[in-house]
């Protein structure tokens, strides 16, 4: 019925950008082998391989665990990016970060510890092959 052949593996999803669209609110944790644009509201934790942006008219309320953020909107609570953390001029960033780079545009409003490590480890998010359905 099922034909293993259509599916793409983890592996051919790299490089693609997962997309929540302006006007979505997503209650609960996502987590992510690719990279993952945000343009809505998460309440809940992040978890990603890849880069996470959260656009200008969004708000993330939980924890991020990703290699790159770029952050345009509103994030409170912990993060920690293995990579580098942009914070655009419009970001409001609060909480706890923990960064191997940061970088911080003139305007964001940045109000968070902040420790900068070079060895901060990168997320480990396994592969799946199904969708996990949390109700």
């Amino acid at each position: 019925m099922f034909d293993k052949n259509k599916y793409k593996s983890t592996t051919d999803l790299l490089g693609k950008t997962n997309r929540i669209v302006e006007g979505t609110v997503i209650k609960g944790d996502i987590t992510s082998a690719a990279d993952f644009r945000l343009d809505g509201q998460l309440i809940g934790n992040f978890k990603s391989n890849g880069k996470l942006v959260i656009g200008p008219a969004s708000i993330v309320m939980g924890d991020i665990i990703a290699e790159n953020v770029d952050i345009e909107g509103r994030f409170e609570g912990r993060i920690k990016v293995s990579g580098m953390l942009s914070l655009k001029s419009k970001a409001v960033v609060k909480g706890e970060v923990m960064v191997g780079k940061l970088s911080v545009e003139p305007g964001a409003d940045f109000s968070a510890s902040c420790i900068m490590k070079s060895s901060v480890q990168p997320p480990v998010v396994p592969p799946t092959s199904t969708t996990e359905n949390a109700g």
